[in-house]
Parts: C-alpha cells; structure tokens; sequence
C-alpha cells in the first residue's frame, strides 16, 4: 500500500471483517517498551508518526492520533490532517475521546498484548457510558493488512561481564527469590526487556539502539529461572554464562507456560506487564499481585561497577563531542554544512572508539526552525542548511560496553541575536539550579522540576517536556522509575524519591516555533552531600556528561557570581577530563572552549 490513505482504508475493511467498529492502535510491544523493534512498528506505519510515543484510534468515519508536547509539531509535520484529527495527551486521553466519538453500542477492539490491564479496565469503563464493548482480538488487524510486515530480530545474545554488571545474574536471581519469599509469593514474571536484560546479564540488539532481546521470564523464589527466546538467539557462551539455574524455553511457549501456574501466588507488574499475561493468570487459576517489577529500583540504583563504566563512557563520549563541536564551528560557516551531514559526522567519530555498540538513539541535529520540534528526526525532505544567525540543536548519545550517553549541546552558527542569549542565558541557568540543587532524601523529581523553569517563568517562557529521565547501565536510554517532571507530566513516570546511585539527564530548553530550539542536557549521579549540622540525610547531583557550552551564546551579565562559577568550574572539569584524550588542532580548539569568562 503506497499512501498512508491507503493503509487507513485497508484497516477500515478489515475491521469490517472483524464486525468491529474501531480499533486502538498504541506504539508499543508486547513489553510495554518506549522504542519497539521493526516488527512492532504498527502506529508508524499506519500514520507515517516516527514519535517514540503516541496512540491512535480508528472509527469507521473518523480517527485520532494522540501524543504530548514533546510532538506537538512533529505530528502535524507526519501525520495528514486531511485523515486524522490531533490530540494532546494528556489533556485528553484515547479513552476519553472515545466516550465522546464511538457510536452507541459500537464494538472497539484492541489488541491485549499490547495495553496494560488498567488501560483495559478505563477505556471499557469510558466505552460503557456509550452502552460500547471493548473487544480482545484474537489476532491484530494491522498484521493481516501489513502484507510486508519485517520478522522479528533473530540477533544473538551476548553476555554482559560480571565486572561491567558490579554483580551476576546468579546474586540477582536469588535477591529476586528473596524478595519473593517475603512477599509470600511463588513466582514473579519479568516482560520488560531491560528487566531481562539486567537480571540475566545479557543484552541483544533486536530494537534499535536499545541492547535488549525479545524474551520474558519467570523468576522463582528459589532463585531458578526460565528464560523464554528463541533458541537460535542463544550461543553456547550464554548458556553457559547462564548455568544451570536458568531454564530455556522457546519465546513461543511463554503464553503456555501461564497457563501451567495453577494454584501458584505470581507477582506481576500491572505498568509493564500487558493484559494477555494478567488474562492468562488468571485464567489458570493462579493468585496474581500486582506489584512493580522486583528489578526496577535495583537497575536504577547504580552499583560502584557501572557508575565507574558510565565515568568512564562520559569521557570517551565528551572527547568525541568536543571534536564534532569543533569541526561544526569550522564547517558552518561555509554555509554547505546540513542537519544530515552533521549528524552523520558525529556518529563516524563516536564509532572511532572501540567500546562503542551503537548509538543510544537516533541523533536530533536541528537547525533553525528544526531545533524547535523538540523530538525532530532530520530526513532527506526535512534537511536543513546550518545557515548563518541560526541556532543549531543536537541531542545524541551513545550504547557503550560499559555505559549509555545522552547529551544535547545547542551551538550559534555566526552570531547570535539578543534574543537567543537572554534564551540560552536563562536555560543555562535553570540547569545550573537543578546540577548545583541539593535536597533532603525522600525529595522527589517532581520538587525539583521548578528549580530549572523558573529563570523561563520569570520571563513568561516554558518548555512542554519533562527536565530529566533516568538513564540505564548500557541500557535504555529512558529508564525509570526516576524522573524529574511536572507534577501531572505526562512523563512524571510515578513521581519516586531519588536515592542515591540514580542517574537522571539534566535537560531544560527552550523553543520558539518556526526559528529555534535550545536544549542544554548533561547526566547527572544522585550523590550524598554532606553538610556541617545538617539534621537530615541529604542529595545533591555530581554532573557526569563533560563537553562545552557555547559561550558565544551566553550573556554573562545575567548570571550571578555562583552561577558563572559553577560554568567556569565546569569548563575547568570539561578541560582536565577531556583534554588528555585530545591532541594538536583539537585540543588547542578545547582549551579556547573552555577558557574562563569574566565580567569586564
């Protein structure tokens, strides 16, 4: 099917077909998963939305796609409005739309392997005001429609070293046997694929940029395992890595296993687990709690072996920002340099490094009006020129062996306007508040997230996505439950307590809509702080990601002495991390980057 009216026809006759009248189409997979493999790209390929996330929902005469702010202007760039109306989450959700747009008595599937049990439980409530039935699918009607449809990965395993993880799989197995023996529990499922991963010690490369494989598990509170993925995906180095505690079985015989937990107490997680898993339990007569995924919080406190990883990623991956920051600056001017060349240049001087795997996602590289869609994906019909007096926005990172980047860095291709230095000036200031923040434990993101905004309030300005995410142990990119958003973000992700061994991206931005977009994004490790007659326990953020801030692009006047300390501190630390890494033309280019300011 040539057009995307096309696709949405041809799924309007199969759900014909199927004597229903809609259907719900979110992007994920059977794992609940923010980036989802080929196979899985279902939204996409209906809409032409290459978001990392979003819904939408087709009735018979109408359909609907859902994002949030972060696609505000992606989606209308996409997605043709001549056959979807837009949606912003979460100010409406695909449940609320529907009980105001299925017809009465209408038949709305949904596909059960690819929503939570609680989605299920609020859109048939919504749909029930209507006198409307939610109905499971026994098979996807996109599938059958999707005649080129790619296969899932058959990528293999590979084993990630004990002394990368900081503790095998084995102590991670029986810590989970534990926790379940407290919980008076039998077993627990794990679909979440960095769940997987980090619990096994593993990782694979069936979704881009993000090093998992397609598998689930049962852990049991003995602390044996079965490990259920395609037996062509596993070498003999991972059956021995994993030993006799795991079990093998077929990814396809997950669904059966479910069914032979009779009587059992089983432990699932109600956010990351689909429908069909809770569907299934319950069916076999199982007990089910619903409880988080015992590896989440472990996974994200990072153990002293993959905090010196990440250190150890940040500086490899700094020496290769500062090399591409420095070659843009030489470059741009020339007026030929575009959005695709620049991107392409980074990702050639990131993969010099032996240690590198692949990219943690694909580059944004946004110049002018581009930086200001705030998840822009530069293609051959988007690619822009780095022209004179335009900003230009890059946020990339990289899957290294031992740890996983993220950092947005925004640079002025000539010179910049006072509007864009009082903008940038600000933004740099809110993240100088949040790295320099120190808080009680307990505190939670959601506290914190006005410490970055407010140097935009003050101007009346704001930015429509969360300041930080958690970042994984060459892992995910997006990894929770930590975060640091508005209270009712979208992206708030369960407001959780920071503690300390977390790490978080520092991110806030700006964006004026068809000129320019700022973002300024370091990671950031919750540390310990100690502080003399403090009667509490107290956290602070020890800044990971070392790589310059333009300058030229900062107007000094509005920063306060601490502020331009804590940026000439940081150039200092840029410098002597860094710098050892670089040499000749290179490190002479550092050096003038990362020279202190001072106020005449």
């Amino acid at each position: 099917m040539s057009s995307y009216a096309d696709r949405l026809a041809a799924l309007r006759q199969q759900l014909k077909v199927d004597r229903l009248d809609g259907f719900v189409v979110p992007l994920t997979d059977e794992h609940m998963s923010e980036y989802v493999g080929s196979y899985a790209q279902r939204l996409a390929w209906l809409t032409g939305f290459k978001g990392s996330a979003g819904s939408a929902v087709v009735l018979p005469e109408e359909a609907a796609i859902f994002v949030d702010g972060r696609y505000t202007l992606q989606v209308r760039q996409q997605v043709s409005a001549d056959e979807w109306s837009y949606q912003s989450v979460p100010e409406t959700s695909a449940a609320d739309w529907l009980k105001d747009h299925a017809q009465q008595g209408a038949r709305i599937g949904y596909d059960p392997w690819l929503h939570t049990s609680d989605w299920v439980k609020k859109a048939r409530e919504a749909l029930a005001s209507r006198g409307a039935e939610l109905v499971p699918v026994g098979q996807n009607p996109i599938d059958i429609i999707w005649k080129d449809r790619p296969e899932a990965s058959n990528a293999h395993l590979v084993v990630q070293p004990d002394q990368l993880a900081g503790k095998s799989s084995a102590e991670k197995r029986t810590e989970i046997g534990d926790w379940l023996a407290k919980m008076n529990a039998d077993a627990a499922v794990l679909s979440a694929l960095d769940s997987i991963a980090w619990a096994f010690n593993v990782r694979g490369a069936d979704v881009s940029h993000t090093p998992v494989a397609l598998a689930y598990a049962l852990v049991h509170a003995d602390g044996t395992a079965d490990l259920f993925v395609a037996s062509e995906k596993v070498g003999p180095d991972v059956r021995q890595h994993l030993g006799n505690g795991v079990r093998l079985h077929e990814r396809s015989e997950f669904e059966s296993a479910l069914a032979e937990l009779k009587g059992l107490t089983v432990a699932v997680d109600p956010e990351r687990a689909v429908a069909a898993i809770f569907d299934a339990l319950e069916k076999a007569g199982a007990k089910v709690v619903p409880v988080r995924d015992p590896t989440i919080l472990p996974k994200a406190i990072k153990n002293s072996a993959e905090i010196a990883g990440q250190k150890a990623a940040q500086e490899r991956d700094g020496a290769a920002i500062a090399r591409f920051l420095r070659w843009v600056e030489i470059e741009a001017p020339g007026g030929e340099l575009d959005e695709l060349t620049a991107s392409d240049k980074l990702e050639s001087l990131r993969r010099e490094n032996p240690e590198i795997r692949d990219l943690s996602f694909d580059t944004i590289s946004g110049a002018g009006p581009n930086g200001a869609i705030v998840h822009y994906k530069s293609s051959e019909a988007t690619n822009r020129k780095l022209e004179s007096g335009n900003l230009y926005l890059v946020d990339s990172g990289g899957q290294y062996v031992d740890g996983t980047t993220d950092i947005t860095r925004t640079v002025v291709v000539g010179a910049p306007t006072d509007e864009m230095r009082d903008r940038f000036t600000r933004v740099l200031k809110g993240h100088i508040a949040l790295a320099t923040a120190v808080f009680p434990k307990g505190t939670r993101g959601t506290q914190l997230d006005s410490f970055a905004r407010r140097p935009l309030w003050e101007a009346g300005l704001d930015y429509a996505h969360g300041t930080g995410h958690g970042v994984g142990s060459f892992l995910s990119v997006h990894e929770g439950p930590q975060r640091i958003s508005p209270v009712g973000s979208s992206q708030s992700g369960g407001d959780e307590p920071l503690q300390a061994g977390m790490i978080l991206s520092n991110e806030p931005g700006y964006y004026k809509t068809g000129e320019y977009g700022i973002r300024i994004e370091n990671l950031v490790l919750v540390v310990r702080r100690e502080i003399a007659g403090a009667e509490k326990d107290m956290l602070g953020f020890e800044t990971l990601t070392f790589a310059p801030i333009d300058r030229r692009l900062v107007d000094a006047g509005m920063l306060s002495p601490d502020e331009l300390a804590w940026l000439n501190c940081y150039h200092a630390h840029v410098l002597a991390k860094i710098g050892p890494r670089l040499t000749g033309d290179d490190l002479a280019w550092l050096q003038r980057a990362c020279a202190p300011i001072t106020l005449d």
